[in-house]
Parts: C-alpha cells; sequence; structure tokens
C-alpha cells in the first residue's frame, strides 16, 4: 500500500484512532449502517472537484482496492479515511457501477480492528465456494497494518487477512481465524492481488515484498504457500515494491499469449517525480514469471496515476484497470476543501508488438463515449480548429491527428491568463507537457517542481493524440494509448480556450472536439 512515507508523521494519531474507531469492528460483522457524509457535503459541488472522475464524497481517498466484477456491476474499493482529509487510519470505502463511469457511493466495507488498520488489496468471487463461505462469495484479500508493532519497530507489523460477503457487497465478515498469512520477516510485506489460475485449479496471490514480489498459492484463500519470487537487480533501486498486478494478454492481431506484471515504486522512482507504476512482459507457467524485457515501461508517464491495478472477473476477460491520479510527493496538500483525491478514468489495457518489443497500451473504455456529444461548431468562437474559445472546454475531450514537420505546440488558458502547454519535438522524440503556469502552482515544491513532464516516444511523422480535461486534471493519450501523461491540475478560472501556436507546420486531420455531459 501506497503510504509508508506518512507512516510515522501519523503513528500518534492513527493509534489513537484505532483504539476510538476500531470497536466498530469489535463483532467481525460490519453491517454498513455508519454514514458520515451531510446533505450539506452532498450538495457542495467544488471548483477542483471531478465530474466524471471518480472523488469521495468526502475526505481522504487514495489506492483504488478490491476491483471486481459480479452480477452486472463493477466494485470500486479504496483506502479511505473518514475523519479528515490527510492519510488516517486506513478503511475500505466502497462505490458500485454499472458502467465504470456513474458511481453510487457505499457505506465503508471495511474497518480496522484489534489486527490493524486495512491497508491495500484485492477481491474475488469464490464461484466454487472454495473458502466454505458460501457459492459466488465476494471475498477480499488485504493486508493488515499493526500500528502498534510498527511503533515498536518490530519489523512484523504487516500480515494479510480475509473478509467475506454473501450479499453482493453489501455488509462484510471478517474471517474469525485472521490473519491467513504471518509476516514472514520482511519490513514491507502487502497489497495481495488475489487471481483464479484457470490452468491450475487454484487460487494464486502476489504479495509486495519491499524489493521483490512474492507469489504465493491456495486452494480455499486461507491457507497460502509460496511458489516463487521475482527480483529485478536495479541500479539504482526505484523504491520500495507496491500494488502488484499479474495478468494474461493476447498480442493485438495474433495468437501470441503474454503476462504482464504491473508494479508500482515509492520514493522518485517515476519518469517524471515521485511515485509511479511500472510493467513487464513475460511469460508465467504458473509458478515463475519471467521477462527479457531490459528497459523500464511505465502505465502512464505523467506524475499523477499510481497504485493502479485491474478488475478480477469481467466479462469478456477485458482487463480494466483503474489508478489513484495523485502522486504521494504533495497528495495530502491539493488544494480541495472537503475531499481528497480522485481515481483515473477506467482505462482497457491491450497489448502490441511493434520494432521496440512488446508495449502495453492504455484505451479509454468503450462506454465513455457514452458521456460525450460534439460540440457544434456554431456555438464555439475562433479559429476552429487551430484557435478557438468554448465555455466548458474544462470538461472535454479534444482529438486530433497531426502531421508534424518538426514539431507541435498548442496551449491551454483561460481569463486569468493560466496556461497548460503540450508539445512534441520530432528531432529529440520528447513529449511533454508543462503546467508551470496552470494556476494554483505554489501550493507545493514537488508539485512546481514536477511541472515540466516528459516522455520519450521516438520519431513520429504523425502523431494520434487525445486529451480529457476535468475539472482538476488532464488525461493525454498518444497513438491510441501506446503512451499515456495523466497530470493534475488547479486553474483559478476553468480552462476556456484552445490554441495550436504553429499551425503552418503541422496539417491537422479528423479533429475532434467533444463535451462531457454529466
Amino acid at each position: 500500500m501506497s503510504n509508508k512515507i506518512f507512516m510515522r508523521r501519523f503513528w500518534l494519531l492513527a493509534i489513537v484512532a484505532l483504539v476510538v474507531f476500531g470497536c466498530k469492528d469489535a463483532s467481525e460483522t460490519n453491517t454498513n449502517t455508519d454514514t458520515t457524509i451531510s446533505d450539506d457535503v452532498n450538495n457542495n459541488v467544488e471548483q477542483y472537484r471531478s465530474r466524471f472522475h471518480f472523488t469521495p464524497e468526502a475526505n481522504w481517498m487514495n489506492d483504488p482496492n478490491g476491483l471486481v466484477y459480479f452480477d452486472d456491476t463493477y466494485h470500486l474499493f479504496y483506502q479511505y479515511y473518514p475523519h479528515g482529509t490527510v492519510w488516517g487510519p486506513m478503511h475500505w470505502g466502497h462505490a458500485v457501477s454499472k458502467d465504470l463511469l456513474n458511481w453510487e457511493h457505499k457505506p465503508i466495507a471495511l474497518y480496522p480492528d484489534k489486527h490493524g488498520y486495512i491497508f491495500s488489496g484485492s477481491a474475488v468471487i469464490d464461484k466454487q465456494n472454495t473458502a466454505g463461505f458460501g457459492e459466488n462469495a465476494m471475498v477480499a484479500v488485504y493486508t493488515y497494518h499493526n500500528a502498534n508493532l510498527e511503533k515498536e519497530n518490530s519489523i512484523l507489523y504487516q500480515t494479510q487477512g480475509i473478509a467475506y460477503s454473501t450479499d453482493k457487497g453489501e455488509t462484510w465478515t471478517k474471517y474469525k481465524n485472521n490473519p491467513v498469512l504471518d509476516n514472514p520477516g520482511i519490513k514491507d510485506f502487502r497489497d495481495p492481488k488475489v487471481f483464479w489460475n484457470v490452468d491450475k485449479l487454484k487460487w494464486q496471490m502476489l504479495l509486495a515484498a519491499k524489493d521483490h514480489i512474492q507469489i504465493y498459492e491456495s486452494n480455499n484463500l486461507k491457507n497460502w504457500a509460496k511458489i516463487s519470487e521475482f527480483r529485478l537487480n536495479d541500479n539504482p533501486p526505484l523504491g520500495v515494491w507496491e500494488c502488484p498486478d499479474l495478468f494474461k494478454l493476447t498480442v493485438e492481431g495474433s495468437t501470441e499469449e503474454k503476462w504482464v506484471l504491473i508494479i508500482s515504486h515509492g520514493g522518485e522512482s517515476s519518469p517524471n517525480g515521485g511515485s509511479g507504476t511500472r510493467y513487464f512482459v513475460g511469460d508465467y507457467d504458473g509458478i515463475t514469471f519471467t521477462t527479457n524485457q531490459k528497459v523500464n515501461k511505465w502505465i502512464d508517464y505523467g506524475t499523477d496515476n499510481y497504485a493502479g491495478v485491474t478488475y478480477n472477473n469481467t466479462p469478456n476477460n477485458k482487463r480494466i484497470f483503474i489508478g489513484w491520479m495523485s502522486n504521494w510527493n504533495y497528495a495530502t496538500v491539493t488544494p480541495t476543501e472537503t475531499w481528497r483525491s480522485a481515481m483515473t478514468l477506467p482505462r482497457e489495457l491491450k497489448l502490441i508488438k511493434n520494432d521496440n518489443g512488446y508495449l502495453v497500451k492504455s484505451k479509454l473504455i468503450d462506454g465513455f463515449d457514452n458521456l460525450t456529444s460534439k460540440v457544434p461548431e456554431a456555438q464555439i468562437t475562433g479559429t476552429y480548429p487551430t484557435k478557438f474559445s468554448y465555455s466548458n472546454l474544462q470538461h472535454s475531450v479534444v482529438a486530433f491527428n497531426a502531421t508534424i514537420n518538426t514539431e507541435l505546440s498548442l496551449e491551454l488558458s483561460n481569463k486569468d491568463g493560466d496556461t497548460y502547454t503540450v508539445g512534441y519535438n520530432k528531432n529529440t522524440g520528447e513529449f511533454f507537457v508543462n503546467r508551470g503556469k496552470s494556476g494554483h502552482v505554489d501550493f507545493n515544491e514537488n508539485y512546481k517542481k514536477s511541472a515540466y513532464q516528459t516522455m520519450q516516444i521516438g520519431t513520429k511523422e504523425q502523431l494520434s493524440i487525445t486529451m480529457v480535461l476535468d475539472a482538476s486534471s488532464v488525461e493525454i493519450f498518444i497513438n491510441n494509448g501506446e503512451y499515456v501523461m495523466t497530470t493534475q491540475v488547479f486553474p483559478n478560472s476553468d480552462f476556456t480556450n484552445f490554441e495550436i501556436k504553429n499551425p503552418k507546420g503541422i496539417t491537422i486531420n479528423n479533429f475532434e472536439f467533444k463535451e462531457v455531459k454529466k
């Protein structure tokens, strides 16, 4: 779970809160009758609250957890502190959706208990009743974090527990013999991702173990045996390993199948500073994951997509990914009021193969178009499509193909003079964004430090660019999602102006401008 760097700062608060709030789980059963959200909060539409990205109704949120589909419903659990807008003793918040875009908030699913806080994990549907909780029980597998043991300088403060629901996630019961996996002597031992291996007919689990991944298997979700490890000799090390995921994808246009391993890293590991998420494409024989990949590849090259994992049990085996749209370098101080943090838009992961090897693409889920409508040119002022204004640009999708002579430069701006710049240099192969003058940038030095962000995409004669703007974010997908940059942005007022700064140096085709209606 991606919060290690805050633990010492909050341990005193955490211990007090565990005593006060841990009693909610004294019976080991949560009937989900508690809610702390007031009508005033529900009716408060803040300037930076996303319209079509998931945000908590109030208070603090980080990692997505327990992503699982069941009975025509997508479940999103998440790291949640219900008593403040900064990190605190972790619970599992809960929301449900039919389409991954319109969410219904549910009461808190899991509370801290005598074993500790409820850190990150996953959820599965036990179709065969292997655990004995009932056919089609929803089972959550998560990390316990014991703040008392951590305070005592024990390295055994993280273990793994399970809970189950027999009413489609409405109420939850902790397993009476938790934890189901004790700590083997590793300081950072967390973030279980569980899946059903159809070839071995066993449950398998990935765990982040400080600087490597451990793989376990089980017949019943209760008794786990370690079967392998995956390590890399990173030089320099990329920070603590977190939030692993492992799944199989078919290479587009072929019958070749490969396995993809996702790993999130804390510290200053990401290409543009702070926490980030990389991936490896390789092979998995049911015991050991191997890869020939020599270079780091990242799910997202922007600073604001972290700790993402994929859904279990999805229709047609689609691999749908959601990440936490923030960065530990400044997550606790972003300029929002009653709530803090959002999730990325859900993205379907695809696998392609080109001259640079295997590449994981991220594309917006098919249903996203249902939220959009084309903006009539009569409602747009200026020279469309190279320089125009529209009142609701801040909540829109801009997509086009560009044939580029030497470089591309475009700018979003508002009446206050705030600017967000996007560019590409064909000679260097560098794509960049610059949020250094985008509005509120002085709230944190690390945010300012990461204003100029780059990714190397190589020399391209043509680019396909899709930009999705919401109240406080810009998500950019290059060449149908081969490369992605996600950034938070906090303009003083909504961006209303779009301008391609060098229109004579490029040729624009298939320009689309759509408003997101929600």
